[in-house]
């Protein structure tokens, strides 16, 4: 059986997974990734309503409760800029201060977690998943602050950081394609844009049926073509950019070369016409 042609996951972030009723596919991909059931309460109104071609953000915020009924905000992110990582940190931190009420205890802050999708290289490392916490270590001991009794009664946690905004970090390019548990089944969803028969991973079974462009309503599709000559059409611009900069760092190249040739012939005592003849340069122009 040949691929399934579904849509990608960032499009389908802002136009299909918004709706209730397709739930099913986040909930999933969320409670492999964090490790217990995930279920979503609302999405959050945020900057991932934007969808022109230039994006600022593309973004997807949720309020979800764990298995114990812990309340969350997650962010699903899908973007490419070099100050990403000081984009996460400021999102968060206005989640943060977003969520809570004036007058209102600190204790009662959400918690936030952050999940990136990422198509593009971010800092130097060999694995396609990394997380990241706020923890506490002694700078003498190396011993890592633990909460008192009276805090760990009172937040149902151990350590500090559990109270903190944490980081996912999915590296998508870096998966070598061997699914070997049930999240990588979803990163090859997420890399690929296909679902293999034997996939087992909670939430997949809907996507396939969510995402499957053949079923996409006369509306959905149109806008999903638009916005994949968008992606071809960015693309584009990206590699003209990149070969007309190219070209131009070439020739930067080669004009500096001749020039510093031109200074050793004349410290070596060849006047600047004899040097413009053998180069092929305008005698003023070193």
């Amino acid at each position: 059986m040949g691929k399934r042609r579904l849509v990608s996951f960032d499009w389908a972030m802002k136009r299909l997974l918004r709706s209730k009723a397709n739930f099913k596919v986040l909930e999933g991909f969320l409670s492999e990734l964090l490790k217990e059931d995930i279920r979503i309460v609302e999405i959050l109104e945020s900057e991932s309503n934007q969808e022109g071609r230039f994006d600022k953000f593309n973004r997807l915020d949720l309020k979800a409760k764990t298995s114990k009924e812990e309340v969350i905000l997650i962010e699903v992110q899908y973007e490419q800029e070099f100050d990403y990582l000081q984009r996460i940190l400021y999102s968060t931190s206005k989640a943060v201060t977003e969520h809570i009420d004036k007058g209102q205890a600190y204790a009662d802050i959400v918690k936030v977690i952050s999940i990136s999708i990422l198509y593009f290289d971010l800092g130097q490392g060999e694995d396609y998943i990394y997380h990241g916490i706020t923890s506490f270590r002694g700078m003498n001991q190396q011993d890592e602050l633990l909460l008192t009794s009276k805090q760990a009664q009172m937040f149902e946690k151990k350590f500090p950081y559990q109270l903190y905004p944490e980081y996912y970090l999915i590296k998508v390019n870096t998966f070598d394609d061997v699914a070997k548990n049930t999240l990588d089944e979803w990163i090859y969803f997420l890399k690929n844009e296909e679902i293999k028969e034997d996939f087992q991973a909670k939430g997949l079974r809907e996507a396939k049926e969510v995402l499957d462009i053949l079923k996409l309503s006369a509306e959905d599709r149109k806008a999903y073509e638009r916005y994949s000559d968008d992606l071809h059409y960015q693309a584009s611009m990206v590699l003209s950019s990149y070969g007309s900069g190219k070209m131009d760092g070439i020739e930067q190249g080669i004009k500096q070369g001749l020039l510093e040739s031109a200074r050793k012939f004349l410290e070596g005592g060849m006047s600047r016409a004899e040097i413009a003849k053998i180069l092929g340069i305008d005698e003023n122009g070193f």
